[in-house]
């Protein structure tokens, strides 16, 4: 995917083109996901990125960013305890993975350089190596 100039200063319903209709947002997970759909990506914080991708929301554009943010931080904390953005990256789907070869072998790559430290404070990864499978 070929991405437009200053993409991290924008949002994501400019980026994906797509605004979602405010009506029928009434849990406050749902009403967080709305707001920061509208919240330049280059503001997000370690627990934007942990919601978003939890949710499987605009994830062409915020793995990028979370996996900048693990290679400095491989343990970076959104508001849950050490390690909640790689657990995030680490459940989202296969589809994904498959359609973004680029982003699995960066994460992937990090978590083999990683692999003693992570199952040491139990962040599973065995399941990540099979995503592809």
């Amino acid at each position: 995917m070929k991405y437009v100039n200053n993409w991290q200063s924008k949002t994501l319903e400019i980026l994906e083109n797509e605004v979602w209709d405010e009506t029928g947002f009434r849990s406050v997970l749902m009403d967080r996901c709305f707001k920061l759909r509208k919240k330049c990506l280059n503001e997000f914080t370690v627990e934007d990125l942990r919601i978003m991708i939890s949710q499987q929301i605009g994830l062409t554009y915020l793995i990028p960013l979370a996996i900048e943010i693990l290679k400095a931080d491989i343990f970076a904390e959104g508001d849950l305890y050490p390690g909640d953005l790689l657990k995030s990256v680490l459940t989202v789907g296969a589809e994904f993975w498959k359609a973004h070869l680029n982003f699995w072998g960066a994460v992937n790559n990090l978590i083999k350089e990683r692999r003693d430290e992570l199952e040491e404070e139990n962040i599973p990864t065995k399941e990540f190596d099979l995503a592809l499978s």
